[in-house]
């Protein structure tokens, strides 16, 4: 369980030379890093507005999912790199291919919850920015900021587990959030 782990344990088993964990559970760390960061900006701003202790405790949920995304995107990501090591080449190739296509797509489901989540915090993060305290609005900025660029990573780990053909619809979603962080990230 990678959630356990002293932030330098984690970093020291994101470096080690294996595939699990991988980018997918670096991505959900640093998101919830910048949840946190924006539950910070609002418990300090609760003379702003009065919604602040509202936008903390949002910003505590979405920091919560991006941490059990740490360990679920390692797991369904280890699950999957398995199941293509035993894939059975003597099995019928339609049984062999739907059976890797449905563990591949499970294992695209947690960076496409990441894009999700990065999305949202990115929009929680231009909800407020204009009523935080003016000494926390660059650390609002800052999380946006991050939280769009873990969107797009996620994104590119959604594409490539699915080894989507064009026009998947889990893809276009993922383009579509991927834009709409960064254009608030982009406007802050």
């Amino acid at each position: 369980m990678l959630t356990g782990l002293p932030f330098p344990a984690l970093l020291e088993e994101l470096a080690a030379p294996r595939e699990v964990p991988g980018a997918g559970s670096a991505l959900a760390a640093a998101l919830a890093a910048a949840a946190a960061v924006v539950q910070m900006a609002a418990r300090l701003s609760p003379g702003s507005w009065a919604d602040a202790a509202g936008v903390a405790a949002q910003a505590e949920a979405l920091r919560e999912r991006a941490v059990q995304l740490v360990d679920e995107d390692a797991e369904a990501y280890r699950l999957a790199l398995e199941a293509r090591a035993a894939a059975d080449e003597s099995a019928k190739p339609e049984q062999r291919d739907w059976t890797l296509g449905q563990i591949t797509a499970a294992a695209a489901e947690p960076p496409l919850a990441l894009v999700r989540l990065g999305a949202d915090l990115a929009e929680l993060c231009g909800a407020v920015a204009g009523r935080v305290e003016p000494r926390v609005h660059a650390d609002v900025a800052a999380a946006a900021a991050l939280a769009a660029a873990v969107a797009r990573g996620a994104r590119a780990l959604v594409a490539a587990n699915l080894t989507a053909p064009k026009g998947d619809p889990r893809v276009e979603e993922a383009d579509r959030l991927v834009a709409a962080a960064e254009a608030v990230a982009r406007a802050l």
